[in-house]
This record gives structure tokens, C-alpha cells and sequence, in this order.
């Protein structure tokens, strides 16, 4: 089997030189590294490439060519290339040339490349390499070659094997799906089958699993289940990103820390190809990067963690709070923050309810998205979470329509996404609308859309659907003490004062709801931002009053209720 490839053009052979050297030094065992000096000759081998079946995981273009721009360039690689990682190569430097930035804001606007790479100069160049590095794991992950890629057998797209896509997605571990009989599933399955049940799920490490349940499967993958005690300083439920940066700040501050959650790590925001607006990213990073990283980062400083667990109810005893999980367990602490998120409304459209799996999927198409490459894609909401949806799907799939019910895509989506929704040459909004209908037999094959305006409908051709349309907060389980609005977010600060809920002398912490020293931050909070990096903001403020819950001397309790 060939090795991929990694391709650079620039017309200037001195600096594509400096290009070839570092790549064929720092990667030339594994990759089969290809220089071209002029674009036309760029795109010609690129094609050839594609002829002959060969992979390219790489494709760096310097910006100013001749005839064209690297940008431009770069833009027509994913037509051939779906899955190659494309940077835009600059001068070091080129920060202050307008010119330069402007073509690439332009560039990464319109999904024409990954990022920019700064050209090496003298070798080894490490920052050229910790750039080139970045995109081969991001290609990797994309390719489902990643070597800690997780991988499900099963005899179809549905039944319990999309369940166990959708676990290990909720656990944000890399995992592939093959069908038992493709060329690749047949392999796996005389390798590893020996007569199990399908699915099978086979590991990195050489562990395969029949048909696993769920806490099997988050067990096999290094998540923790049980909580090696009983009590703690702070219990967290909800394993998003409010929760995750509850766990690193409440851990790093010494205060004995778990981590509850029904699933794994990262909440919706593992749905999120890419957060091009999360302060210190500046190439962007996904949902399951980012949860990765912070359950890692808690992890270090001693957080604990409990999943597959849903939390089912929260009691006072005394100065201690108890959170009873699913399994009958108990456990305890002196606050506890809730973090529990939302989760996707369903459509409520029996049609397409029953195609959920084969065609129409809840959430992000962060796992889904290569397999749509040359399909008709269609995505229903209107917030940042659909936008940035309808853009990764639009580097894949041939037509991406964004079906949005306001008249407006600033209604509900940031100024960044609406510049680069419109922007995007292959993806239509479709404002003022709603999806009433769908038809397929063993996948999605058509949808029924309705214009709100005068009711009209029609009916088109779809390969896929994502639904992105609102969210519903997790908090049914809370004790009638916990105040919440209609919807059921949770209330907290001047709205428990408000309501007339708060049963202390003293005032509530801003985050602190109804129950005295139960906190909420994140998602499930009545007025929250909805922003992962509100929710971050969230998970860290509330471990900061609950320092100052711990710090104050005196309290002044009505009713005998202690805080």
C-alpha cells in the first residue's frame, strides 16, 4: 500500500526547497513527500494522484502565486481530495501585511483552508513542524486512522450499533463504523469475530467486545465508573464544559473533586466540528478536542469521575448534600454544581423519528461528515451549533441547505458564521422554513418542507438531515426545592431572590440556586449564554463561590434549613 502523500507548491524553488527539505527529513519514512513549483502543474498532479488511488493527507500552497492564489488553489483540493488537511504558506512576519491577513480571514471564512503555516527557515524548524504535525493528526482523525480509533462491526446502520456509535461519541473517542460486509468489515470480523455476536467493538489495544453494554464499553475505553470514595468536597454532574472547567479549577484548588455524568466527557459540545471563536484557538478546535484536553487537564490535578451514571436526586442531611445516582449508590459533599447542559429537541415528525440512524442524526455531523462527500445535505436549526455544522459538511458533501425557521440567519447565529454561511458557494439557507415531513426505506431519501410564511410545501432530494433545533435543559430530576422557569432552566442569583424560592437570610451567591449551596452554571442555567466559552466562564465562577461558600464564618438559616 503506498504511503500518503504530502504536497507543497511554490513558485519560488528557493523556498520550496527550504519546504521539501524539512518535510522529507521530519516525515519522509511515512509519507511520500511531492513538490510542485507552479500551480497549473500543482493542480495536474493532484489529479493524477486521484487516478491512481493515492492518498494525500497534506496540501501547502504559498499564497501569491502567479496565475492564481494559494487560496484559490487550495479551494479545488477538496473536490479531489476530501479528506487532505490544506495550510496556506506565509512569510514569517506577515501579521502586519493587511493584505496578507485579509486573504487569510478571507480563506478560512469561505472553508477554503485549515490554517496558515509559517514557512520554514533554518532546520530542524519546529514551529513548522508543530503546525504540519497538527494538520496529519487532524487528518488522521478525519481518515479514521488515528491509531486510537475504536472500531464498531455491526450488520447495520441502525439497532444497537448506531447506539454504540452515538456512546463512544458522547465518550469524544475516536471511532469508525464499518458494516459487517464490507471488505473491511469482513477482515475485522474473521480477525477478531471468532463467532461473537455482532457488533463487535475492537479496541486500539487488542480488546473486542460483543455487543457490550454501555458500561462496558466506557469502561474498555479507560473511563472510570465507580467513585473510589463516598465523599468529597464538591460533587459536579454534568461532564460538559461547564463541568470539565468546575473539575480542573475546583481540583488545581485542592478541594476533593467528582465528576458525575450519564455518558463521558463533553457534553453537545463534542457535536462541534470546529470553535473558531474560543479565545486561544486561533485555527479553531472541536468539541471533542477541547473536551478531551480539559478531562485530561482535570485528571491530572485529581478530579475524579463517575460515567454511565445519571444522578436521579439531591438531599440535604445536616451541613452535607447527598446526590443519589442510577445504580443506587450515593455519594456526598459539601456543595454540589450543577452542570447537566441541555440536550436536542426532537422534531416530533414520526417520518423522520424513524429514520433517526439511517440518514437523520441529532447533533453535530462530527463523526457523519466524511461519509457525505458528493451527497445533497440538509441541517435544521438556526443557532452557532447548525452553522458550524452546515460549514464542515459543506468540505464534504456537494450541497449543504441550512433550513432555519427565522427570516434571518442574525436571529440567532453569530456575525462570524453568518459571514461564513453566506460566503460558502455550497450551502443555501433556506430562511423561514421548517422540516413537516420525510420519506426513505432503509435510508433517508426525500424531506417535506413547509415556508411559514404561507404554508406552502415541497418536497426534495436529501441524502442526510442534522437536527440542531434548540435545546432542552436535563434537570427533571431535581428536587421540587431547586427553582426552575417553565422550560425547566434552572434559576439561580437575583432570579431565586425574585421568585421568592431563596430560603436564607443571607443573599444567594449569583450562581447559587434555590438549595443553599447548590450551584448551576453552563447550559442548564435560566439566562445563560449558550457559548461553550460562557460555560467555561460558568464552571470556573462557580468554584470561586464556592470557595467563598466555605470561607464565610456565619450564616443566618430561616426555617432550620442549614446552608
Amino acid at each position: 500500500m503506498s504511503l500518503p502523500v504530502l504536497f507543497a507548491v511554490d513558485e519560488d524553488e528557493s523556498l520550496l526547497r527550504d519546504v521539501e527539505r524539512e518535510l522529507v527529513d521530519r516525515y519522509g519514512r511515512s509519507y511520500r513527500v511531492v513538490c510542485v513549483s507552479s500551480a497549473e502543474d500543482g493542480m495536474a498532479e493532484l489529479e493524477t494522484l486521484l487516478a491512481a488511488g493515492e492518498d494525500v493527507a497534506l496540501v501547502l500552497a504559498a499564497q501569491w502565486l502567479d496565475q492564481t492564489t494559494g487560496s484559490e488553489l487550495l479551494s479545488k483540493v477538496r473536490a479531489l481530495h476530501p479528506h487532505a488537511q490544506r495550510g496556506l504558506l506565509i512569510e514569517w512576519g506577515s501579521w502586519g501585511d493587511g493584505r496578507t491577513g485579509e486573504a487569510i480571514f478571507q480563506a478560512m471564512a469561505r472553508r477554503q483552508i485549515e490554517y496558515y503555516v509559517i514557512r520554514p527557515t533554518r532546520s530542524p524548524d519546529e514551529l513548522f513542524h508543530q503546525s504540519v504535525s497538527t494538520f496529519l493528526l487532524e487528518w488522521a482523525h478525519a481518515r479514521r486512522v488515528s491509531p486510537h480509533t475504536v472500531h464498531i462491526i455491526g450488520e447495520s446502520w441502525t439497532g444497537r450499533a448506531s447506539e454504540l456509535k452515538e456512546v463512544l461519541g458522547r465518550c469524544a473517542v475516536p471511532h469508525a463504523f464499518l458494516l459487517a460486509d464490507s471488505p473491511d468489515g469482513r477482515a475485522l470480523v474473521r480477525e477478531n469475530g471468532d463467532g461473537r455476536e455482532l457488533p463487535l467493538v475492537v479496541f486500539p489495544n487488542g480488546t473486542v467486545l460483543a455487543d457490550p453494554t454501555n458500561l462496558e464499553l466506557a469502561s474498555a475505553t479507560g473511563a472510570t465508573i465507580d467513585p473510589e470514595r463516598r465523599e468529597f468536597d464538591v460533587v459536579i454532574v454534568g461532564a460538559g464544559p461547564a463541568g470539565l472547567s468546575a473539575a480542573v479549577y475546583g481540583a488545581s484548588e485542592g478541594f476533593r473533586t467528582l465528576v458525575v455524568d450519564d455518558g463521558g466527557i463533553g457534553g453537545q459540545a463534542t457535536s462541534s466540528s470546529l470553535i473558531r471563536n474560543y479565545l486561544g484557538f486561533p485555527r479553531g478546535v472541536s468539541g471533542r478536542r477541547l473536551a478531551e484536553s480539559a478531562y485530561e487537564q482535570a485528571w491530572v490535578f485529581g478530579a475524579k469521575f463517575a460515567f454511565m451514571h445519571d444522578a436521579t436526586g439531591i438531599r440535604r442531611d445536616g451541613d452535607r448534600l447527598h446526590v443519589s445516582l442510577s445504580d443506587g449508590g450515593e455519594v456526598s459533599a459539601r456543595a454540589v454544581v450543577l452542570a447537566t447542559g441541555a440536550t436536542y429537541r426532537r422534531l416530533g415528525v414520526a417520518e423522520i423519528e424513524a429514520l433517526v440512524g439511517t440518514g437523520v442524526f441529532y447533533g453535530g455531523p462530527a463523526s457523519e461528515a466524511p461519509a457525505m462527500a458528493g451527497k445533497d445535505v440538509y441541517v435544521l436549526g438556526g443557532a452557532n451549533s447548525a452553522g458550524q455544522a452546515a460549514l464542515h459538511l459543506a468540505e464534504y458533501a456537494d450541497r449543504v441547505t441550512l433550513v432555519v425557521r427565522a427570516e434571518s440567519l442574525d436571529a440567532g447565529m453569530s456575525h462570524y458564521l453568518t459571514r461564513q454561511v453566506e460566503g460558502a458557494t455550497n450551502i443555501e439557507a433556506r430562511l423561514g422554513t421548517e422540516v413537516v415531513g420525510g420519506e426513505g426505506g432503509d435510508w433517508l431519501e426525500r424531506l417535506v418542507l413547509r415556508r411559514r410564511a404561507d404554508g406552502a410545501t415541497e418536497t426534495v432530494e436529501a441524502d442526510a438531515l442534522f437536527l440542531m433545533i434548540g435545546a432542552r435543559p436535563n434537570t427533571s430530576w431535581l428536587p421540587t426545592e431547586c427553582a426552575r422557569e417553565d422550560g425547566g432552566f434552572v434559576h439561580t442569583g437575583a432570579d431565586v431572590e425574585n421568585d421568592g424560592s431563596w430560603p436564607l437570610e443571607r443573599s444567594p451567591f449569583s450562581l447559587e440556586t434555590s438549595m443553599p449551596g447548590v450551584f448551576a452554571a453552563g447550559d442548564v442555567r435560566h439566562g445563560s449564554m449558550n457559548r461553550v466559552a460562557s460555560a467555561v466562564g460558568e464552571g470556573s465562577i462557580a468554584i470561586r463561590l464556592v470557595h467563598d461558600l466555605f470561607a464565610a464564618e456565619q450564616f443566618h438559616p430561616r426555617d432550620g434549613v442549614q446552608p
